[in-house]
């Protein structure tokens, strides 16, 4: 992988992470497109660099966490499902489903799903008054619902606010509580990537990942901030009109070019 394709996808990582579109799909579209080279080492990439979005959301929302325990235990809870579903399918969902034509199919189908639930939640009222005041079989209603995220192209992101909003939220609730929640779910993935795969990572790789990480982490800080003023504004409805969008080009010039789909 060069600099250069390092950085794009650095770009589209801190662009994407915490919006309802797939960073992973879009990564894994681009990586297609561009032809980047050491698939393995790419995976890898993917989601360590995830890490620098996670930090910026940290620095963030960093008073969140000196409130009190409870915000701890809620998103302890939340985290539980998709850490012991994400360990014992790990090896499974990398061999079989990072792959340019799930990522497609899913951001169709995701898409589908953000137009109805842009109509479902316009109006709704939240049943807490802090993000931190949902229960615990909200919080777990969540981390079930955001398992289905596994599969690439369907989006952390919307999986948690769909299953945020689901569970009691409103939209910006939802949104906050999915930023939350990114930070223990990726910090697990990307540590229990590096440990899987380490081997894969030689002495030249990591100046690699340390620009992947600094440029994730810049516009990572640049996409929250104006994530939620989008919503609020405009809902879910434009995220998927463009992941429809998106999924059909890219199956299209897929067809046309005869691009591999599923390597």
């Amino acid at each position: 992988m060069t600099y250069i394709q390092a950085i794009i996808i650095a770009i589209i990582e801190g662009l994407t992470e915490f919006l309802p579109v797939s960073s992973t799909g879009h990564m894994i579209l681009a990586q297609s497109l561009m032809d980047v080279k050491d698939p393995e080492f790419a995976k890898t990439f993917e989601i360590v660099i995830q890490l620098g979005a996670i930090l910026a959301v940290l620095l963030i929302y960093i008073k969140r966490f000196f409130v009190g325990i409870n915000i701890y235990l809620k998103l302890f809870v939340a985290f539980l499902p998709t850490g012991a579903i994400g360990f014992l399918a790990y090896k499974m969902i990398k061999e079989f489903l990072f792959n340019p034509f799930t990522v497609s199919v899913s951001l169709i189908i995701g898409g589908v799903v953000l137009i109805l639930l842009d109509k479902w939640s316009a109006d709704k009222k939240s049943e807490y008054k802090e993000v931190e005041d949902i229960s615990y079989l909200g919080a777990l209603k969540i981390g079930f619902i955001q398992c289905v995220s596994m599969i690439p192209g369907v989006s952390r992101a919307a999986a948690t606010i769909f299953g945020g909003i689901f569970s009691g939220f409103n939209r910006k609730q939802a949104a906050e509580f999915s930023f939350l929640l990114a930070i223990p779910t990726m910090f697990a993935a990307s540590g229990y990537d590096l440990l899987k795969e380490h081997e894969n990572i030689h002495s030249d790789d990591f100046s690699t990942l340390f620009v992947g990480l600094a440029v994730a982490f810049v516009v990572a800080l640049i996409a929250v901030k104006g994530f939620i003023a989008f919503l609020n504004k405009y809902g879910f409805k434009h995220f998927g009109y463009y992941r429809i969008i998106l999924g059909v080009l890219f199956l299209s010039y897929a067809l046309y070019t005869g691009l591999e789909l599923q390597p």
